[in-house]
Parts: C-alpha cells; sequence; structure tokens
C-alpha cells in the first residue's frame, strides 16, 4: 500500500491520457495490473520531456533513475478502450533520489495510486548525485535534500 503522503504540495504534477489496449486486459477483461507501473513510467517520462529533461540523454552522460521501491493500491477496475488519466506527482528531490506519487483515473473515478523512489545511479549500478540542472528542472529550485 503507498505510504500516506504529508501534506506538502507536490513540487510538480503532470497529467497524461491513456486509452487502454485489448493486448493490456486478462481473460477477465480487465487492464492487467502489470500495466500500472508501465502507466507510471511513460507518466514520469513525459512528464520529464515535459519539464525540457531528456532521459536518453541523461542516460548518454552516465545518470540512470533506477525503480528502489514501488507500492500500488489498487480500488476499482479498469477495461479495454476506457481513457485512464495518469496523474504524476513530484514529492521530493534530493541530490540522489526522486520520489513520485501516482493518480489513476477514469472520469472523476480514482481506480489506482502508487508511489515509487528512484535512485540515481551511474553505469555501474553505484549511488549518484544527479545533475543540478535535473534538481532544478524537477523542482524549480525547491528540492529538500
Amino acid at each position: 500500500m503507498p505510504k500516506k503522503r504529508d501534506d506538502r504540495p507536490p513540487l510538480g504534477e503532470f497529467r497524461l491520457d491513456i486509452r487502454v489496449r485489448y493486448a493490456e486486459t486478462d481473460a477477465m477483461g480487465y487492464l492487467h495490473h502489470a500495466n500500472y507501473p508501465v502507466y507510471f513510467e511513460m507518466g514520469r517520462t513525459e512528464a520529464l520531456r515535459a519539464s525540457g529533461g531528456d532521459y536518453r540523454a541523461m542516460e548518454e552522460d552516465g545518470y540512470f533513475l533506477v525503480i528502489a521501491e514501488m507500492n500500488l493500491k489498487y480500488r476499482r477496475p479498469a477495461r479495454f478502450d476506457d481513457v485512464l488519466t495518469v496523474t504524476v506527482r513530484t514529492m521530493d528531490v534530493t541530490p540522489v533520489k526522486l520520489i513520485h506519487e501516482y493518480l489513476v483515473h477514469r472520469g472523476d473515478e480514482l481506480l489506482t495510486e502508487g508511489r515509487t523512489v528512484l535512485a540515481c545511479v551511474d553505469t555501474g549500478g553505484q549511488i549518484r548525485r544527479m545533475p543540478e540542472d535535473l534538481v532544478d528542472r524537477l523542482t524549480g529550485g525547491e528540492a529538500a535534500g
């Protein structure tokens, strides 16, 4: 279950609409639970792109953001052809980690919520400080770390 968040507002928020594809559903016709982390990643990637960031360039420079922790809470199912809105909230950024919360809605109905902690590592998997321009881009200069 996602950890209860504190009362601080998010440092940033991004929304992405996704239509559930038939191939993403299970035998019962529901969106398979394994697709939610993929949707979260799509949201994070597009949020970074919208802020002027570029995962590919970051990785070419030797910075990798890897999942260190993930929590999900499923409330209601989604089905084929539903249009879902994935809201990605950047909750905290330190020099070496990034915390996001996620809300997945179908219209006004909350279907799923989640939380991830990403760590910044180098090509060998060792913890590495994120570039300052990335931290500034993600927080608007309001990093906690």
